[in-house]
């Protein structure tokens, strides 16, 4: 047996990924998340960033699943995600066969892992729901648009907050780029209430983070631009961007996900568009943006976000799930 491979199951082999099983992983990747798939640009990243899993199953030698899992919360939480199956091993519970093996072997490998937490971008029915602990629901405003729309969508929306004087209100947002201060902001003890974070977590990218110095390290490594309400005393509102990556959508786009945290309106729309306005000479070519708020403030900013010739609304309002079990 290659040393990569970690068990046998029923025809399965299970292995751990390897740089070289990028094209086989690749090949049974082709229609997943209609084209907003992240796994081609991350995958290479993720064989060596620390606490992360990546098991492949092999039916002799032709690849035919995939699942990762990275280890956080001081070892004690596994988020779970990738999970991929070839096109004509769909609907034939191979899924559930390698969620199993993986638990197991994140179990085996990280004895203190209690709990695997994980996001949906879909609603898996009351079944399947049962099995977990819903924690919160987060609404996703998207957009879709070009690099030659991109400039002048963004100056539109200035223009509206000066129309509205929401651009001068007394709450300014202002950025966060030393570690200290952002651990000050994220640690203060009822952060989680004020800004009613999704399951008293942080969310970045899919991948939910407990408040803790451990993850905070990790979020460190992923060169995010963030924002705070700067008005003193108990901030309101808290941003962050993940930078601009490509997917395979429409032969080659960029995503662009922006994480919004709070209730306030205003803040809201002056966050939105200080980060579209931070990244806009990046934007090359078809950008899908994905926004993620609290439930309320999805009306208020797909209509913030309305009336421009190029960059539109792209699906009607879903929701990012953030889901948890024992392990």
């Amino acid at each position: 047996m290659d040393s990569h491979c970690v068990g046998e199951i029923d025809g399965l082999t299970f292995c751990l990924a390897k740089p070289e099983d990028y094209d086989d992983v690749m090949a049974i990747s082709q229609d997943i998340y209609g084209g907003n798939d992240y796994l081609p640009h991350r995958y290479h990243s993720w064989m060596t960033e620390p606490g992360r899993v990546v098991i492949i199953a092999r039916r002799g030698r032709k690849l035919v699943a995939l699942e990762s899992g990275l280890v956080v919360d001081g070892g004690e939480t596994v988020i779970v995600e990738g999970l991929r199956v070839c096109p004509k091993e769909r609907g034939c519970g191979l899924a559930g066969v390698i969620q199993k093996f993986v638990d197991g072997y994140i179990k085996n490998v990280y004895p203190n892992v209690k709990t695997k937490r994980l996001t949906r971008g879909d609603d898996p029915g009351p079944e399947k729901l049962r099995k977990f602990t819903l924690l919160a629901r987060r609404a996703v405003l998207s957009l879709r648009g070009d690099s030659e729309g991109f400039n002048s969508f963004v100056s539109g929306l200035k223009e509206k907050l000066v129309v509205s004087d929401e651009s001068n209100s007394s709450r300014p947002l202002v950025p966060v780029k030393d570690l200290d201060a952002l651990k000050a902001f994220l640690f203060d003890s009822d952060l989680s209430s004020r800004l009613q974070l999704p399951g008293g977590a942080i969310i970045q990218d899919w991948q939910p983070f407990k408040l803790m110095e451990s993850n905070l390290d990790i979020l460190a490594r992923r060169n995010l631009t963030w924002f705070v309400d700067g008005s003193g005393g108990k901030p309101l509102f808290m941003s962050f961007h993940t930078p601009p990556y490509p997917i395979p959508y429409n032969g080659g786009s960029l995503r662009f996900n922006i994480d919004l945290y709070g209730t306030e309106t205003s803040l809201a729309k002056k966050a939105l568009t200080t980060h579209l306005n931070s990244v806009k000479s990046e934007i090359q070519g078809l950008v899908l943006v994905y926004i993620y708020v609290h439930q309320t403030l999805w009306k208020d900013l797909k209509r913030f976000c309305e009336g421009h010739d190029t960059v539109k609304q792209f699906q009607n309002f879903w929701e990012q799930l953030l889901l948890e079990k024992e392990l």
